[in-house]
C-alpha cells in the first residue's frame, strides 16, 4: 500500500527513530536459530526504517523547494 506521507513533529521522528534503533537492535541479537522470531524482528525493522525514509524523503523535498524559491534567475540567493 502506497500511502502519503504525514508531516511529523521533530518529536515524533525522535521517536520513530528511536524505535527503529530499537527494533534493529533486536534483530541484531536474535539468534538464527529463532527463525519466526528473527523474521518478525526484520519485518518490524524494515518497517519503521521505510517509515523514517519516507519522513526524510518529505523534508527534503520541501527544503529544495525552498531553495529554488529563494534561487533568482541568475543561480545568486535573494
Amino acid at each position: 500500500a502506497c500511502s502519503k506521507a504525514v508531516p511529523m513533529k521533530p518529536k515524533e521522528f525522535f521517536d520513530l527513530v528511536a524505535d527503529m534503533r530499537k527494533a534493529q537492535k533486536e534483530y541484531f541479537k536474535t539468534p538464527a536459530s529463532a527463525y519466526k522470531a528473527k523474521q518478525d524482528a526484520l519485518s518490524k525493522s524494515k518497517k519503521l526504517e521505510k517509515q523514517v525514509d519516507d519522513e526524510i524523503t518529505r523534508v527534503e523535498k520541501i527544503l529544495v523547494e525552498r531553495m529554488q524559491r529563494t534561487l533568482d534567475f541568475d543561480g545568486n540567493l535573494q
